[in-house]
């Protein structure tokens, strides 16, 4: 198996059904409360600052020279999109002081904190499977949102400057995640942990959205 169809295999059996997510159905429809977009807001201030780390120590890890890249260019993209955070929440409501004195529930950080697990004891590649699985979901979720808030509560591209980033398809990490993939593969590698890496990711993501509704 080559590492486009080892990609879509796994994302095909690990995409979670369009019904697990009360709270995007919401946002979607303009039907949640402001206040659960300023606790999606700033939940995430804290979740992206631990990933942003995250993926710099699977970079470190990695020993593989398109993995590292991979993981930088996340890593990068965290950098980018946490200045974003602070326009949606006070968009959506929430006082700068509210936004940065923020205490964050156990169940939405259970994500960053496992990828922070993945960090320090993933197989790198495995990891990047992990990863790729989630992508889908993710960015499906935030193309949703992005639609729900300029329709439904007025924000401008300023206040979803977050979730247009990782609503907009970015092919040149996808690329580089497969060329790591192909090569690791190339070399003999077969995954080992990356279903179960995944599985549990994206239950902690359905958890992370489970506890701001």
């Amino acid at each position: 198996m080559n590492a486009k169809d080892l990609v879509a295999k796994i994302r095909a059996e690990l995409h979670p059904g369009e019904h697990e997510n009360l709270v995007v159905q919401l946002i979607e429809k303009g039907e949640a409360p402001r206040s659960v977009i300023q606790t999606f807001a700033a939940e995430e201030n804290h979740i992206v600052a631990s990933d942003w780390r995250s993926f710099l120590a699977l970079a470190s890890r990695a020993a593989e020279p398109r993995a590292r890249g991979f993981f930088t260019l996340l890593a990068g993209g965290e950098e980018l999109v946490l200045p974003m955070l602070e326009p949606l929440a006070l968009a959506a409501g929430m006082s700068a002081k509210d936004f940065h004195n923020y205490e964050p529930f156990p169940g939405a950080q259970a994500y960053p904190a496992y990828q922070a697990w993945m960090a320090l004891n993933g197989e790198p590649t495995d990891v990047i499977l992990a990863i790729l699985a989630n992508f889908t979901a993710w960015g499906g979720y935030c193309e949703r949102m992005a639609k729900g808030l300029r329709e439904h509560y007025g924000f401008d591209d300023e206040a979803c400057g977050f979730v247009d980033f990782f609503a907009t398809p970015a092919p040149q990490v996808e690329e580089q995640a497969i060329a790591a993939v192909q090569a690791a593969l190339d070399s003999g590698w077969q995954p080992k942990h990356a279903w179960r890496y995944g599985r549990l990711l994206q239950a902690y993501e359905l958890e992370f959205w489970s506890t701001i509704a």
